[in-house]
């Protein structure tokens, strides 16, 4: 899916990053606090450190910092995943790897998940297809992770149990972030990252022991 552009008047790439980043963090903080549709542009503004002129320099409407906070957690977790579809296709290794990196950009970037996710409510729509479009690109991530473990014979999966299970790794993780409350009292990031994983391959495990003895079929 193509990235929504947001307009600056801007051109310098690198500063229209770095303001951007900036107004993430402080709106980030605001919405969390007060809601979406009770902060204004003048409070992002001063939570960044700068003016509100200064932020329209960057952005032209609210609802523009909530597609960056969306844009920004697709392409931390993007990053990360492509390197396991590009150096380690077709082993559990990889996919292992991949959903430590998924869980650990989910840590780095709570604030912002938790965010995203209750002010999904507060989005017009335009706005609201985006970013559930986004959601599913990042398990399409993790599906073609799956499928090649499935073509190189590591695992053994239906077309319809890979895409349960890129949906189960995506929902895991952002539990990490939802019930963070009671998890991160429990467990350390690195402790649930190894229980999830553990979790996740017994159930694949099981799966294919199911369908070798008929107990359920394709």
């Amino acid at each position: 899916m193509k990235k929504r552009e947001v307009q600056a008047s801007v051109k310098d790439e690198r500063l229209v990053q770095r303001r951007r980043d900036q107004m993430i963090k402080g709106a980030v903080s605001l919405f969390k606090e007060k809601g979406f549709h009770r902060t204004t542009t003048r409070e992002i503004a001063k939570a960044a450190g700068f003016s509100i002129g200064t932020l329209y320099e960057y952005i032209r409407t609210k609802e523009d910092v909530l597609y960056l906070v969306c844009d920004s957690i697709y392409d931390h977790v993007s990053e990360r995943l492509q390197e396991d579809l590009e150096h380690k296709q077709g082993t559990l290794e990889s996919l292992k790897h991949g959903i430590a990196n998924y869980f650990r950009v989910i840590d780095e970037m709570q604030e912002e998940i938790l965010v995203m996710y209750q002010e999904t409510k507060s989005l017009n729509k335009e706005a609201l297809p985006y970013v559930l479009k986004k959601e599913i690109e990042m398990a399409d991530m993790f599906e073609k992770l799956i499928t090649l473990c499935v073509e190189n014979g590591e695992l053994n999966l239906t077309e319809k149990q890979i895409k349960i299970l890129s949906h189960t790794i995506i929902v895991e993780g952002q539990m990490w972030s939802f019930r963070r409350w009671t998890l991160q009292k429990l467990f350390t990031l690195e402790e649930y990252i190894e229980m999830q994983t553990e979790y996740l391959f017994s159930g694949i495990n099981g799966v294919s022991q199911a369908l070798q003895k008929g107990i359920i079929t394709k």
